[in-house]
């Protein structure tokens, strides 16, 4: 063969290699960057799921003992190392016992995010915006005269043992019902009432308290018991405080206080309804929808 064309041949087939690698490095640079962001997705979402829960103080201790852990290995203290190093083998083991609720928090938020719909996505958008007005009109009727209540609205998590602790209801949501349920000295006023679509299952009901440190003194038992549900569920639960007749919302582990009227009908519309297009939509399809 000519060596002109051996050479011309040599050079494109260096071409073509030169191609294919570049391309390689492409595809594994995308990768690596995919990779880099799912990890920095996830730990985003887990640091979003403890903040403001004992968790993060636990942390701290962990990172405070694998320091000295270090610190012990370079400075060759032989003792202290090997005692960190035990300790550190039980954190491992002790780990999802000590995280349990906040492990139970992630898998339910997970869930959550899935194919799964709960009891409120089967309303039509009517029956929504009407459970909202019995909410917001008994709220404010309660608000005004001072009478303690809460009331919870099951989403997609189901907290049917919740409802098991009280008295089973099975009836039509109103205003007047609710506002009966939590008149002074009535038997099912001191617990909570939980709505399931737009029925009130259960009243009286006992939910669990708040671990949080953080929560203000100030704050009474039915704010801790919604802000408890909130960081174990994805319910909202509305509280009229006995003291000052103020309304709240807990929902995700935080505490919206103050709201009037006008301002409690929009955050329920916010966390209930959504906008137009996605009432009746299932759930795995609502993240395709503008």
């Amino acid at each position: 063969m000519d060596p002109r064309g051996r050479h011309m041949r040599f050079d494109f087939t260096m071409a073509r290699f030169a191609e294919s690698l570049a391309k390689v490095n492409a595809m594994n640079a995308i990768r690596s960057i995919v990779d880099i962001l799912i990890v920095a997705y996830v730990i985003y979402k887990l640091l979003v799921i403890i903040r403001g829960t004992r968790a993060v103080s636990l942390l701290k201790g962990i990172a405070v003992i694998f320091i000295a852990t270090m610190i012990s290995d370079l400075l060759d203290l032989r003792t202290v190392n090997w005692l960190l190093q035990k300790t550190i083998t039980m954190l491992f083991v002790a780990l999802p016992i000590v995280f349990l609720p906040e492990l139970r928090r992630a898998l339910e938020q997970i869930g959550r995010g899935g194919i799964f719909t709960g009891p409120l996505g089967l309303l039509e958008k009517e029956d929504t915006m009407l459970l909202i007005s019995n909410i917001v009109k008994a709220a404010t009727v309660m608000a005004r005269d001072k009478i303690g209540a809460l009331i919870v609205i099951e989403r997609d998590t189901g907290i049917a043992e919740l409802m098991e602790t009280g008295t089973k209801i099975d009836a039509v949501v109103s205003a007047e019902l609710l506002i009966n349920i939590f008149m002074p000295n009535s038997p099912l006023h001191d617990g909570a009432t939980i709505i399931r679509g737009s029925r009130i299952m259960a009243a009286g009901c006992y939910l669990p308290l708040s671990e949080n440190p953080n929560i203000s003194k100030r704050l009474g038992t039915r704010h801790r018991a919604a802000l408890g549900l909130s960081e174990q569920s994805d319910a909202v639960s509305i509280v009229v405080s006995e003291e000052t007749g103020v309304i709240s919302i807990a929902c995700s582990g935080k505490l919206m206080r103050y709201l009037d009227e006008s301002a409690l009908k929009e955050k329920l519309v916010e966390l209930l309804n959504g906008s137009k297009l996605r009432q009746g939509i299932p759930a795995w399809l609502r993240g395709h929808v503008m």
